[in-house]
């Protein structure tokens, strides 16, 4: 499986199942409508263990609390025959300046170290 970083860059990533990581993708941009999606974790620096999550941060332009998101991302992910867990964590664009301004470390680190598997096309609105 490889996603892309940056500009075509592309990125290997292990997944023991393929394309699972393409079909959460896909369920996330069709039925979330993101700004960004950036894979971490032990998944994205290659260090996957057989208890290991996908970690997923999602950017998106919202007026939704961070636990109505989260419920939300996860009734959408929501597959009782898949045995990897997917962990999202969902920012406003302004939360992440904010966090940023504030010195989050780990968010930092995600944004500098992260795959990021999808980037709305600038201009675009979904």
């Amino acid at each position: 499986m490889s996603s892309e970083k940056g500009k075509g860059e592309q990125v290997a990533t292990k997944l023991p199942e393929g394309d699972l990581l393409q079909r959460i993708l896909e369920k996330i941009v069709r039925g979330y409508a993101p700004e960004r999606v950036i894979l971490f974790g032990s998944y994205a620096y290659g260090e996957p263990r057989p208890e290991s999550d996908i970690d997923l941060l999602i950017i998106k332009e919202t007026e939704r609390r961070p636990l109505e998101r989260w419920v939300e991302l996860k009734r959408l992910l929501r597959d009782r025959n898949r045995l990897i867990a997917v962990s999202p964590l969902v920012y406003t664009p302004e939360e992440v300046r904010e966090r940023l301004a504030m010195g989050d470390m780990f968010l930092e680190e995600v944004l500098k170290s992260g795959e990021v598997l999808y980037e709305r096309p600038s201009g675009s609105r979904q």
